[in-house]
């Protein structure tokens, strides 16, 4: 954690296939050219450069909602707008605010799947950003650690919050992580006036050079961690296959890398 706020070096880490409220993060000074990945061999072609690129590039990559499982459904809305993104105010409460210059575009995207029988509805969602530069991304993955420290307690939305909040960096080569630059995993407990609470709460993040995905899960009534972890496993992994398939070197045709599901939140 202090290696994560002192931006040292810390990263967080590995990628195979395995079958308007707020969210989060932001970033620092550009640099002409992007440096490298120390997970995937990057075409400096592929890396996106205006906004333009940027968000074509995330909308390859976003998935929809059939990734996080059966019954996963859009709710309303579905997408947050891609000029702005969410920023933790002093009071600790999230916020939307226009994009920063170092950050070239961003999306987030929200699913559902509703109560059924003894369990109550989940929150999910997934975020693509992308940065001018690897440093302004890994800017971002230490910011979370300094919110965590900073407001333990937030509020998402004027009815929802989470409390207890405990974030857990790895980078690469720790803890298994071979597949990402850097990787965080904050826990806590989610409480809304709808589904009461406290239920588990999931943030997971990883940063591949210049990029961070990250994926999150609100729980409810019936649903244990590891249910929301199996849930969002698969969707997070896709998102790093098909971002290293997009911009490494020599990149096979959609059809040799699975093709590509097209489809963020705090």
């Amino acid at each position: 954690m202090v290696c994560g706020l002192a931006l040292a070096g810390c990263s967080s880490g590995g990628d195979e296939p395995s079958g308007a409220a707020p969210d989060k993060k932001a970033g620092a000074t550009p640099t002409a050219t992007p440096s490298p990945t120390a997970v995937v061999d990057s075409d400096p072609a592929a890396l996106p450069r205006t906004a333009a690129q940027a968000t074509a590039l995330i909308r390859e990559v976003i998935p929809d909602p059939t990734a996080f499982g059966p019954g996963t459904v859009r709710p309303t809305p579905y997408e947050t707008d891609p000029r702005r993104w969410a920023v933790l105010g002093d009071d600790c409460v999230w916020q939307q605010q226009p994009l920063p210059k170092d950050v070239l575009a961003t999306l987030t995207r929200f699913y559902e799947i509703p109560a059924s029988g003894a369990k109550g509805p989940v929150r999910l969602s997934a975020v693509v950003t992308v940065h001018r530069t690897p440093e302004q991304a890994d800017w971002e993955n230490a910011k979370v650690l300094e919110e965590m420290m900073r407001c333990p307690a937030q509020r998402l939305r004027a009815d929802e919050t989470i409390t207890s909040l405990n974030d857990v960096p790895n980078s690469l080569g720790d803890s298994g992580n071979d597949y990402a630059d850097d990787t965080l995993t904050e826990l806590g407990a989610y409480t809304a006036s709808d589904v009461g609470g406290s239920h588990p709460y999931i943030w997971e993040q990883t940063r591949i050079g210049q990029f961070t995905l990250a994926v999150s899960a609100k729980g409810a009534k019936g649903w244990t961690r590891t249910e929301l972890f199996d849930r969002l496993r698969d969707p997070h992994s896709g998102m790093r296959l098909r971002l290293k398939t997009a911009i490494r070197k020599d990149a096979p045709e959609p059809s040799e890398a699975g093709g590509s599901t097209k489809g963020g939140d705090r």
